[in-house]
Formats: structure tokens, sequence, C-alpha cells
């Protein structure tokens, strides 16, 4: 019999290959590790004094760390991880990929955060922001330009250590619930040419990519597409995507993943809750290219409880016929 790693099942999905048994899932964060598994996260544990450690003291740290992310992904099934190093140095970013490779094998689909894009400013920063998309222009691009350079040449460093890495996870948040920050125009101006030409240099070193962002991603999800990522994520239901017209327009060309609704599993009825995630189980197995999430990350403050009722009914569910 010939045995299928959960990597193997992910990399069909990103293809839109047929794929039997279950719907591959993950989170694209999971913070809710110690009550899970009893591990703080690794993106929330302190290492002010690592360059004091002994050798011996890193190595533990990291063996813990990869195992937080191992036990989580063993205990819901999922097929990749998303890794934060901590501390995030190139030479720390190596050994935490080689320890969970080390103590996991080939089974996950591992990967680091990898966009250069600008994402919508913060409360504190949105006017100046605003005022350099206006008046600025040149001089955004040219900081558009460093950040996709900087990406691509990590990438390109990262191929010094095959099989460590699948993959980027590109993280920057374009939209509010209502509409998308930049309008298509701007986007098309300060976003779009270079979300393509970095989903191109990664492709062309073997690497996959899945595009994230949160909200109304409609009015620009015809340019996104186009840049040709893998991916996207999160399909959020709060911004008003719907994931059954999403795959009528995009599912020969994307991925899809995502789409459980993180406001109904925080404050909805139970009933509420199983019903939206059978909805995007129907919703997204229509066809294959799905990948089964939420529509944001499993967050601090999610009940863990929420979690395990959508795992559940995944588990149960879930499956290809």
């Amino acid at each position: 019999m010939i045995v299928v790693s959960e990597k193997q099942r992910f990399i069909k999905a990103l293809k839109r290959e047929p794929i039997k048994g279950h719907v591959p899932t993950f989170e694209l964060v999971f913070f809710l590790t110690l009550e899970a598994v009893g591990k703080v996260h690794p993106d929330h544990r302190r290492y002010s004094q690592w360059n004091q450690m002994s050798e011996k003291e890193k190595r533990l740290q990291l063996t813990d760390m990869a195992d937080s992310y191992i036990d989580v992904a063993k205990k819901y099934g999922h097929s990749a991880i998303f890794v934060h190093p901590n501390p995030n140095d190139f030479e720390n970013i190596v050994r935490i990929l080689e320890t969970i490779r080390e103590r996991s094998g080939d089974e996950y689909f591992l990967m680091l955060h990898g966009d250069p894009t600008f994402s919508m400013p913060d409360g504190k920063n949105m006017t100046e922001f605003t005022r350099r998309l206006y008046e600025d222009g040149e001089a955004l691009k040219h900081e558009a330009r460093a950040k996709l350079e900087m990406r691509l040449d990590f990438a390109e460093r990262m191929l010094k250590y095959p099989g460590l890495l699948d993959g980027f996870a590109l993280c920057s948040d374009y939209c509010f619930n209502v509409n998308p920050f930049f309008t298509p125009e701007m986007f098309s101006e300060f976003i779009a040419p270079y979300l393509q030409e970095v989903l191109e240099g990664y492709r062309s070193m073997g690497y996959y990519s899945i595009k994230h962002t949160d909200g109304n991603i409609m009015p620009i999800a015809d340019q996104m597409v186009q840049c040709k990522p893998d991916a996207l994520h999160s399909l959020d239901p709060q911004g008003g995507v719907d994931l059954k017209e999403m795959r009528r327009l995009y599912s020969d060309k994307v991925c899809l993943i995502g789409n459980v609704n993180c406001g109904l599993l925080q404050t909805g009825t139970r009933e509420e809750c199983e019903a939206d995630v059978r909805r995007s189980l129907r919703d997204g197995m229509a066809g294959y290219g799905y990948i089964f999430s939420t529509s944001n990350c499993a967050y601090t403050g999610l009940s863990l409880d929420r979690y395990e009722l959508m795992n559940r009914i995944w588990r149960e569910e879930g499956i290809y016929k």
C-alpha cells in the first residue's frame, strides 16, 4: 500500500488535483497551544537572553518549540505548519525548520511568512500612509521594490537547505470587512506588480505560495488571482466572501482555503457553529482544490471547545466519497 503523507495531500490540494480521504486542513496560526498540548506557542515566548544560553539550552528550547507545532498538527490532523521562528534571525530560522524535520520527517508542509507587499496601515499610521499614497507614490514604490528584493533574497538563501521549506504564507492584510483599504486602481499600482513578481520568484525556486488577507476581497479578487498564488486564504464570511461564489469564479485558477466563520465560533450558538462548519465543508468540497480552516486563525481567546467541535465535524464528515 502506498502511504501518502499529509504534505503530499496538501500539495495535491494546492494544485487542485483529486485526492482521497479527508479534505486537508490546517490553521494559519494556532495560538491555543497551551490549552491544547500544554506548551506555550513559540511566538509568545521571550528570548531576551537567547545569546547567553548554552548550546544545550538552545537545543532544548528549539526541540520544545518544534514539538509544540508537531503535537498540534498530530492532534488535529493538520497537513501543514506555519512556522513562527523565535528568535527570528536566519540561523535560528534554519535551526527550527531542521528540528521540525528531524522530529517529524517529511510528514508536514512547512511554510514561513513571506509577504513584501504593503498591508493596510493601523490607526496610528493610516493618515500618513494615505497621504504618501497620493503625494509620495514613487518613494513608496522604491520601498516596495526593496521589500520585494529582500524577500526573494531570503528565499534564495533557503535553497541552500533543500527539503526544509515548502512554501510561504503571504500575510499582508488588504481589507476591512466592508471594502479593501486600497481602491482597485491603487491596488493595481502599489500592490499587484510586487505581489505578482514575488509569487513568480517563489514559483521559479520551487516554492508554493498562499496569499492571506481577511475582509472583503471581492473588489480586488480578480487582481489577486491574476497574480497567480497557489491558494487564497481566508475567504472571510464576515467580509461578505461567499465560498460557493468563489468556487464558481476561481476554482479552476486557485486553491481556496478557509471560510469557517470565526465570529460564530466565538459568539454564536453551538447549533450555528455546527451549521456553518457543515456549510463550509459542503461548499468547499463541491470540487477539489479546497483546504478546510477557519476564516482567520485559532487566535488567543477563541474557545478550544469550539475549535474542537469544528475539528470533530471535519473528522466525521470532511471526507471525499
